[in-house]
């Protein structure tokens, strides 16, 4: 016996094909960003739309609602052609960024400083000691440990507003392509510490201190990187 009546599959097939559109374009913004982020594309670099969509096997629609999604998320811009581009970070864009998270990140964590479970926060310091410990070095691992470090205070520091500018600002900081990032390895693992070990303590002075430091030493990084 059938189970449904043909108008009954008809509307579940009208049901199912925006699904898909959507389940290929959350795939192909996977891909993109992730491309995006490991420098496969770099900044500038443009975006062909009919070579991407034959490199994805999609078609255009849903790629231009994940390009879309992108740019909404400062990652790629559009071009003097209309075509998106790989947004561009410049050492001088960067560096005003850090100057606006020493601030407002400094003060997200303080605001997180006791508000994050014990639990939560073992988890991430064992992602920071793991990062250490991972022979040979390797980037991507080293910025997921950055956004596991940074979002758990982001996320934690109770003002929307705030994280909301403070997301925008990493990803600015992120695109920014600085060279000797396995530099960073020792320093950033201590910086972050410290700043778990504040805010797992609940002192809002020491996390606020710790994380400014953190931004900080960025910037000096940057600067002598350039130099």
């Amino acid at each position: 016996m059938e189970r449904y009546t043909p108008r009954e599959r008809a509307s579940e097939a009208r049901h199912a094909l925006p699904q898909a559109a959507a389940n290929m374009s959350a795939h192909a913004y996977g891909i993109l960003s992730g491309m995006i982020m490991r420098r496969e594309l770099r900044g500038g670099d443009k975006l062909v739309e009919q070579r991407l969509a034959e490199q994805l096997q999609i078609s255009r629609t849903p790629l231009r609602e994940a390009m879309q999604r992108l740019e909404g998320e400062g990652l790629i811009r559009k071009g003097a052609t209309r075509s998106y581009v790989v947004r561009v970070v410049e050492m001088r864009e960067y560096l005003q960024s850090l100057r606006v998270r020493k601030v407002l990140e400094a003060e997200a964590a303080a605001l997180a400083a006791g508000k994050v479970g014990p639990e939560e926060i073992a988890r991430v310091r064992e992602v920071v000691l793991a990062l250490e410990r991972m022979v040979p070095y390797n980037t991507q691992a080293h910025w997921a440990c950055d956004d596991e470090v940074h979002n758990l205070f982001i996320d934690a520091c109770g003002n929307g507003v705030m994280a909301a500018i403070l997301r925008d600002m990493r990803v600015t900081t992120r695109l920014f392509e600085i060279a000797q990032l396995a530099e960073r390895l020792g320093p950033d693992s201590r910086e972050h510490l410290a700043i778990l070990d504040a805010i797992e303590a609940g002192d809002s002075e020491k996390a606020r201190a710790a994380m400014a430091a953190h931004a900080q030493s960025l910037f000096d990084f940057a600067v002598g990187t350039i130099s």
